[in-house]
C-alpha cells in the first residue's frame, strides 16, 4: 500500500473516531433507533412526461413557427389582464353568467336535464369497461336540444371523480376516443358532450321570427338572428353543460370535476370552468387566443374564431374579459388549475408560438394570487389538430400525480 493511500485510510478511520468520540457513547445505536422509529418515507412520484420537439415536423414548417409573430411587438399582456385578486374572478364571473344568461343575480341555471338511463347510444365510438351509459337531455330556447352522454365505469376509481370532455366542430367523434377510453380506465365518471347542432345534437330550432318555423342553420355563424338584447347565443353553448353538472352534482357527488376539449370543445373547456367554479381542473386544447393574437401568423387561414370565439360577435361579453382573464377565473380557487394545450405545428389553429408572449404573464398573475395553479404546454411532438398522446400523457400524469393529494 502506497503512503498516499495509507494516509488517506488513516485519515478516514480517525474522522470516523473523532465523530464517533463527539457524538458521546451510545450515538450510534440512538441514530440507529431514530431511524428505525422514523415514519416510512412517501414514494418519489414520476416526473412530468417530456417529449421533444418533432424535427421531421419541425423541417416541414417556415420560421413562423418558432418565432413570435410582430403584433406581440408594443403589447403589454399585463395590461389586458383585470384579474389582480380572488375577488376580482368573483365580481368578473358573475358579469360574465349575468350577460349570458341575461339575469340580474349572476347565477347559473339550477334546471335539471331529462335523463334517460342505460340506452344504446350508436353515434359514440365502442367503448370498453362500461357499465352503463345514461342519456342527458337539455331543451333550450327556441326549442334547441342538446344531448350529453354520461358514461359511467365498470370499474369506478377509489377517487370518485367525474370529468367532461367536449369535441370540438369538424372532428368526428372518434376523436374523443382515446382521451375518454383513458378516463373511464382511470375509473371517471365521463360526460361526452359535443357543440351545438354537430355530431348528435339535433340540428334544428325555431325561427327567432317565427315559433311554427323550424329553421337548420349551416353553422354556428348562421346563428346571428338568435342574438338579442334579451337572449344571449352563449346560452346553446354553455347551458347544456350547467345542467349536466346539476346533475352530476346531485346524483353522485363526486369530489372534484375535470374538463378536456379540443378545438371548440377547447373553447368551451376554457370559458365555461371560467364561469362555473365546481370545475376543478381544465385541460382546453387548441382551443383560444387572446384577441391581440387573432391575425398572427401562422395559420392556413385566419384563426379568427367561430361564431361563439368571436369579439365582433360578442363585443358585451369578451368587453367583459378577454382570454387572459377567462384563463385566471378557470384556475382560481381551492384546489383549482388550468392546463392550456397549443399544439405549434397544429394543421387547423391555434398554432405557432406567439403564446409565448402572454404564458409567463398568466402564469405568474396567478401565482401572485396565491390561490390556484395555471400553466401551458406547447406540444410539438406533431403537426395535427388533436390531442395528442404526449398531452394526454400530460394530463393523466396532472390528474393521477400532481392532484394525487387533492379531491
Amino acid at each position: 500500500m502506497s503512503t498516499v493511500s495509507r494516509r488517506a485510510l488513516l485519515g478516514s478511520a480517525g474522522a470516523a473516531v473523532t465523530a464517533a468520540a463527539l457524538a458521546g457513547p451510545g450515538a450510534s445505536g440512538t441514530a440507529a433507533a431514530r431511524e428505525a422509529s422514523a415514519p416510512p418515507r412517501p414514494p418519489s412520484r414520476p416526473p412530468r412526461p417530456v417529449a421533444p420537439v418533432n424535427q421531421e415536423v419541425a423541417r416541414a414548417h417556415a420560421v413562423d413557427y418558432r418565432a413570435l409573430p410582430q403584433e406581440v411587438v408594443g403589447v403589454d399582456a399585463e395590461e389586458l389582464m383585470t384579474v389582480h385578486t380572488e375577488a376580482d374572478t368573483e365580481r368578473l364571473r358573475r358579469r360574465l353568467v349575468a350577460e349570458v344568461w341575461k339575469s340580474a343575480d349572476g347565477r347559473l341555471p339550477d334546471t335539471l336535464p331529462e335523463v334517460a338511463r342505460d340506452v344504446a347510444a350508436p353515434g359514440l365510438p365502442a367503448f370498453t369497461g362500461v357499465r352503463r351509459t345514461d342519456r342527458l337531455t337539455v331543451t333550450l330556447p327556441y326549442g334547441l336540444r342538446s344531448v350529453i352522454h354520461l358514461l359511467l365505469p365498470r370499474r369506478p376509481g377509489t377517487h370518485g371523480r367525474f370529468a367532461l370532455y367536449h369535441n370540438g366542430h369538424g372532428e368526428t367523434p372518434e376523436t374523443m376516443q382515446r382521451t375518454a377510453q383513458a378516463l373511464l380506465d382511470a375509473g371517471y365518471g365521463v360526460l361526452l358532450c359535443a357543440m351545438p347542432l354537430y355530431h348528435w345534437n339535433p340540428k334544428q330550432l325555431r325561427d327567432p321570427t317565427d315559433p311554427e318555423t323550424w329553421v337548420t342553420p349551416e353553422s354556428h355563424n348562421d346563428l346571428g338572428p338568435w342574438e338579442s338584447e334579451s337572449f344571449s347565443t352563449l346560452r346553446f353553448f354553455l347551458e347544456p353543460l350547467a345542467v349536466a353538472v346539476n346533475h352530476v352534482r346531485r346524483v353522485y357527488d363526486p369530489p372534484s370535476l375535470q374538463m378536456i376539449g379540443l378545438s371548440g370543445g377547447g373553447w368551451t373547456a376554457t370559458v365555461y370552468p371560467a364561469l362555473d367554479p365546481r370545475v376543478t381542473r381544465s385541460y382546453p386544447t387548441a382551443g383560444s387566443l387572446p384577441f391581440f393574437l387573432r391575425s398572427a401568423p401562422p395559420k392556413p387561414s385566419p384563426t379568427t374564431g367561430d361564431w361563439e370565439q368571436r369579439l365582433d360577435r360578442h363585443p358585451v361579453f369578451y368587453g367583459i374579459a378577454d382570454f387572459p382573464d377567462l384563463y385566471a377565473l378557470a384556475s382560481v380557487g381551492r384546489h383549482r388549475r388550468q392546463l392550456q394545450i397549443l399544439n405549434r405545428f397544429d394543421a387547423c389553429c391555434f398554432n405557432g408560438v406567439g403564446h409565448r408572449s402572454y404564458e409567463p404573464v398568466v402564469r405568474h398573475r396567478i401565482q401572485v394570487i396565491g390561490n390556484g395553479h395555471w400553466e401551458l404546454l406547447e406540444d410539438a411532438t406533431h403537426g395535427e389538430h388533436t390531442i395528442s398522446p404526449h398531452a394526454l400523457d400530460v394530463i393523466l400524469w396532472d390528474l393521477d400525480v400532481n392532484c394525487a393529494d387533492e379531491p
